[in-house]
């Protein structure tokens, strides 16, 4: 999809200068993709502690024998 987006230069640059990538595209979906990543991180860190039922035989899934 094509976007015209209006960003400041300076964060860009700062951005493009802390990973080590070379165009802004690139830049700009991986910072897209960091963001979506963490938001689903955050979500599920809503159910820590309120999972307690579970049956998982963790050797068994891990070919524990």
């Amino acid at each position: 999809m094509r976007t015209t987006l209006d960003l400041p230069d300076d964060l860009v640059a700062e951005a493009m200068k802390a990973t080590h990538i070379r165009t802004k595209t690139k830049v700009i979906i991986t910072a897209l993709e960091e963001l979506v990543r963490k938001t689903k991180i955050a979500e599920l860190k809503q159910f820590k502690g309120k999972v307690t039922d579970l049956e998982i035989d963790l050797d068994r899934l891990r070919d524990r024998s």
